[in-house]
């Protein structure tokens, strides 16, 4: 008997057959590897503009959007900004090159990231620097506002670097004020003003590179 059951057994194991395929599986699984660039650039374009919107109005930010983290919208406002910053004085010579700008932004960005996270701060790496770039908004919008004073401003030189400094000194309290928005609630409290110093430094040196300009283009 017992070797008539294990020979039933052996038999039973032989006939076994079954679908392999994993059930999550499903043929009509959607993804965006096949979906036209258009679709793609049009999706990311609104989810640029939303978190640009939420960082103009930093009481009414949804706190969420820093998990959905992106490179795109502060590498699109770094190049504006250095794009616009680059300039050259009355000899010819460039006062400021785009890539001075560039490493300012990044580097910047990097070395408040790492700092906070030394400080125990509970926000990646990408998710912080994604928040500090997006916050260059009101920056940005101030220096455009700062080339149109100098394309305008003719003798009024006075007048002019008065109301650039209002601008530019808005826009800094601005950016501040956004990017603590998002990040404040990730910072250990009893280290956050270490954490929120080079913050403001960051930002206040770009202010600072934005009133240095004297020439249009």
């Amino acid at each position: 008997c017992f070797l008539d059951s294990n020979c039933s057994a052996i038999n039973e194991m032989t006939e076994v057959s079954g679908n392999i395929q994993l059930p999550s599986l499903e043929e009509d699984d959607e993804g965006t590897l096949d979906e036209p660039v258009l679709t793609t650039l049009k999706r990311d374009g609104k989810a640029i503009i939303k978190k640009c919107f939420h960082v103009l109005i930093p009481y009414r930010a949804d706190k969420s959007l820093l998990h959905d983290w992106d490179l795109w919208g502060p590498l699109i406002l770094c190049i504006m900004m250095a794009v616009l910053l680059h300039s050259k004085d009355d000899s010819g010579d460039h006062t400021v090159h785009f890539l001075h700008v560039f490493l300012l932004v990044w580097g910047g960005a990097a070395i408040v990231t790492i700092n906070a996270q030394l400080l125990r701060g509970k926000v990646s790496f990408f998710q912080s620097v994604c928040t500090l770039g997006y916050c260059l908004v009101p920056l940005t919008i101030a220096l455009i506002v700062s080339r149109i004073l100098l394309i305008f401003a003719g003798t009024t030189f006075k007048l002019m670097f008065t109301i650039k400094v209002i601008v530019v000194s808005a826009s800094l309290v601005w950016s501040v004020w956004a990017s603590l928005g998002f990040l404040s609630n990730y910072l250990p409290a009893d280290r956050k003003a270490l954490a929120i110093y080079p913050i403001v430094l960051f930002y206040f040196s770009i202010g600072l590179l934005i009133l240095s300009q004297h020439n249009a283009f």
